[in-house]
């Protein structure tokens, strides 16, 4: 089924969550970092926060405090981003965008460490304990952060949605390529729609 039809599975049910993925100022604004859709799709994720604000979580990715700290090749990554360390950074750039910050509270904020929430197990705990059975994703990147999640969502028994207007990426091919694996490889366990069509359906 196209994203722009019903969803192959059939209604959302009460027991979505909306997971908005590191629409964060450290990939929004002028960093080594910054997405430039960003700002495209970050219209359409506030419009499903609006909808569901206590049906959302925030993730935000947070990095390194110091340069070449970390485990295993983490170490290496932050030798090479050491601009995008805490301590260059500056800690208020982990911060949301201010436009969905304001959704917080009702909404939540996980914070993780690296590109998956699902290394920590909180997270887990956290969406079972609330009877959480479907993730709706959005936000950044469509082939890294967004991966992460979404992988982990689907080897947990999540139904997962994705909003593909919603997501963004620093590159175009990747994002279009990352978006057909997700169509053809997980026909069965990951779905594909556009905010208008979720919005009509998710109510």
């Amino acid at each position: 089924m196209s994203e722009e039809g019903d969803l192959r599975f059939g209604p959302i049910g009460g027991n979505a969550l909306h997971v908005c993925v590191d629409l964060q100022r450290l990939f929004a604004e002028e960093t080594d970092w910054k997405t430039p859709w960003a700002e495209r799709v970050l219209p359409n994720a506030r419009r499903i926060v609006e909808a569901h604000p206590e049906r959302t979580l925030f993730t935000r990715f947070v990095p390194a405090r110091h340069p070449g700290e970390g485990q295993g090749t983490w170490r290496r990554y932050y030798e090479r981003w050491s601009s995008m360390t805490l301590d260059e950074l500056g800690e208020d750039m982990v911060e949301l965008v201010p436009s969905l910050a304001a959704f917080v509270p009702p909404a939540l904020v996980f914070d993780k460490a690296v590109y998956s929430p699902w290394m920590e197990p909180a997270f887990d705990e956290m969406l079972r304990s609330s009877g959480t059975d479907t993730l709706i994703v959005t936000g950044g990147e469509t082939d890294v952060c967004v991966l992460g999640t979404v992988l982990g969502g689907v080897d947990r028994g999540y139904r997962m949605i994705l909003v593909t207007d919603a997501l963004c990426s620093s590159s175009d091919d990747a994002h279009d390529a990352q978006i057909e694996v997700y169509r053809r490889r997980y026909g069965q366990q990951v779905e594909t729609i556009a905010t208008e069509n979720l919005l009509k359906q998710w109510t």
